[in-house]
């Protein structure tokens, strides 16, 4: 039988390991220079074929740039920008875009 000590049995399994806290200012910097073209500072797309993305759940943000970065999601612009962005910059982009609060108006 094998034995590990608690040190190498939390580096085989991971736990132990935090992932980086993301930061809403760097999310919002980056997007400033990697996103705001057409999906706006504010998340609300400046053209017809960007999504709003203002007010998304951060796990969803995150899903969908890895997607787009690896290729399973296929977007000839964001296949492009994505493979630029970092694993942070991933996480501090969907943090900035996650936090801003979009209000809903039924219609009448």
């Amino acid at each position: 039988m094998i034995r590990t000590t608690p040190i190498l049995f939390a580096l085989i399994t991971g736990m132990g390991v935090q992932p980086a806290v993301a930061d809403m200012a760097v999310g919002k910097a980056k997007a400033e220079v990697a996103c705001q073209t057409c999906h706006g500072i504010d998340g609300k797309a400046t053209i017809p074929t960007a999504a709003n993305i203002s007010g998304q759940q951060r796990g969803y943000l995150v899903a969908q740039l890895e997607a787009y970065r690896s290729g399973k999601r296929h977007h000839e612009q964001m296949n492009i920008i994505s493979k630029m962005l970092s694993d942070d910059d991933i996480k501090n982009l969907a943090a900035w875009y996650s936090s801003i609060k979009v209000t809903i108006e039924m219609p009448r």
